[in-house]
């Protein structure tokens, strides 16, 4: 660490403590899962830079999501961002989750992946090779030192709409609403 960087962390511990400990929990469908272990292996090394990877998602606070999005997938990946601990970030990684990829025009393919679930950054490509990772990483750092990585804020902020979005395409969600919905707003 930059010895510039100890008023930072004498300032606000904790932001510190969640930008250089982030816990990643994959989402792999596709080929999109193909480039995550050269990360994690010695070559890249991300865990120098304080990623590793999560075993549950209670346990993350970084929600990778790589490859495409189908509309049964989806409730999987609602209900894994649901139950990270805050804060919380996403990055959708490819293109298959920002625009759906090659698969924008299937019947099953969700095209939008922010419509659901609020996404911090977007590492494009068909396939992103590994240094876009650290690239993503760095500039959530940046994000979180400026309090701009707030997904999981605004997830709380319009979550009925997020909810009614969900719903639309899921028809029923098994779990009850993470936030209140007001009956009446």
């Amino acid at each position: 660490m930059d010895r510039g960087q100890m008023a930072k962390w004498f300032k606000d511990p904790v932001k510190m403590g969640h930008k250089y400990s982030l816990g990643v929990v994959y989402f792999a469908t596709g080929c999109g899962i193909i480039e995550i272990p050269p990360t994690i292996t010695t070559r890249w090394d991300a865990e120098r830079f304080g990623v590793v990877p999560a075993a549950t998602p209670r346990h993350a606070n970084l929600f990778l999501i790589t490859g495409y999005v189908s509309v049964k997938t989806l409730r999987a990946i609602i209900r894994t961002y649901e139950q990270m601990p805050e804060p919380k970030y996403l990055i959708g990684f490819g293109s298959c989750p920002i625009n759906g990829g090659m698969y924008w025009d299937s019947y099953n393919t969700i095209n939008s992946l922010d419509k659901y679930v609020p996404v911090d950054g977007w590492i494009a490509g068909c396939m992103p090779r590994p240094e876009a990772i650290f690239i993503a990483v760095t500039h959530l750092w940046t994000m979180i030192d400026k309090d701009m990585a707030d997904g999981y804020k605004r997830y709380k902020k319009y979550y009925r709409q997020y909810r009614r979005n969900q719903e639309r395409v899921l028809q029923h969600l098994e779990w009850p609403p993470l936030y209140p919905i007001g009956e009446g707003e």
